[in-house]
């Protein structure tokens, strides 16, 4: 035949608890009944209340004894009038409610017919299971809200990363058109001494024939000729001069006007037809004279890419 311990565990109760609800009880019975008391009661808890049990006996003083001669069989609150089988229901009665008057009573409770067992136990059976379900159903729900925490905290991640990635960018195409530049204007100067060089060179040989053949040497001549100046139309001005260029974008939507001042860099007018169309731009491409702007020359101006004071531009 099982033990009331036994049969706890079967019902599903928790070892230790069930444990205890042996020793703090005088049967199966009053065990169903302490368990029923502190199932919202942590482990914890319920140890820290039967550690101080061994302090009741100053609570007993309070208790108002029966007539002598009288054998006491239960416990009543004179406050609320509950009665108790054990004192160790009574200590928890009075541990929750701080209810402080108790007394003793010749009346007593009678125990449970095998069916009202059997309905005790289903209700703490079904007492049991909401609240593994109620705790499973809340698992479910912080989980979730981790997961949107996480979520959120990735795409805010990946956004910063984002963002620097395209600032890396930018900082590169910058990078590689200063270099390229440099090297244009090294190699020009390179030339220029080359070509000052062999003049030079062309010079000295002339006035050593010259001066071989008895004749006078060839005047140098003091400047480079002055290229003829054709006049301006009037109202016409150099790049330099203008402070705005008119854009002409070409887009799958259709085609948009828009005028910036000429130190507005290609990422920033990228940007700006972003913001009013929706796309994503990828390039730029001029077709007279032909060429492609990519995100390597988003970081230059309006002005150092040559577009000043007008051009048309197909968006990619």
């Amino acid at each position: 035949m099982s033990s009331d311990l036994d049969t706890l565990l079967d019902m599903g109760f928790d070892k230790h608890e069930a444990e205890l609800a042996v020793k703090e009880s005088g049967g199966l019975q009053d065990a169903l009944e302490w368990l029923e008391i502190n199932q919202n009661r942590s482990h914890e808890e319920i140890v820290a209340s039967s550690e101080t049990t061994a302090t009741a006996g100053d609570r007993n003083a309070e208790l108002v004894s029966i007539q002598a001669g009288n054998q006491a069989r239960s416990l009543v609150c004179n406050e609320c009038c509950k009665k108790f089988r054990s004192q160790a229901q009574a200590e928890f009665h009075a541990s929750k409610t701080q209810h402080v008057d108790f007394a003793e009573s010749e009346e007593e409770m009678s125990a449970l017919s095998q069916e009202e067992k059997k309905a005790r136990l289903e209700e703490l059976r079904q007492k049991l299971a909401e609240k593994r379900a109620g705790m499973s159903e809340q698992d479910k729900i912080d989980k979730k809200r981790n997961e949107e925490i996480r979520r959120k905290s990735t795409k805010e991640t990946q956004d910063i990363k984002e963002e620097l990635k395209k600032k890396e960018q930018l900082k590169e195409a910058a990078t590689k058109r200063k270099e390229k530049q440099e090297e244009i204007e090294a190699k020009a100067r390179i030339k220029a001494k080359i070509a000052a060089d062999k003049k030079e060179r062309e010079l000295k040989a002339e006035k050593d024939k010259a001066k071989r053949e008895g004749r006078a040497a060839p005047a140098v001549a003091s400047a480079a000729p002055t290229a003829a100046i054709t006049p301006s139309p009037e109202g016409s001005k150099p790049a330099s001069a203008y402070t705005e260029t008119r854009l002409r974008l070409q887009t799958s939507r259709g085609s948009v006007q828009k005028t910036f001042p000429v130190a507005t860099t290609l990422y920033e007018v990228a940007a700006a037809l972003t913001k009013e169309t929706g796309g994503e731009v990828q390039s730029f491409t001029q077709n007279f004279p032909k060429k492609t702007f990519d995100v390597v020359d988003f970081g230059a101006s309006l002005r150092e890419l040559g577009l000043v004071p007008s051009a048309s531009l197909i968006v990619r």
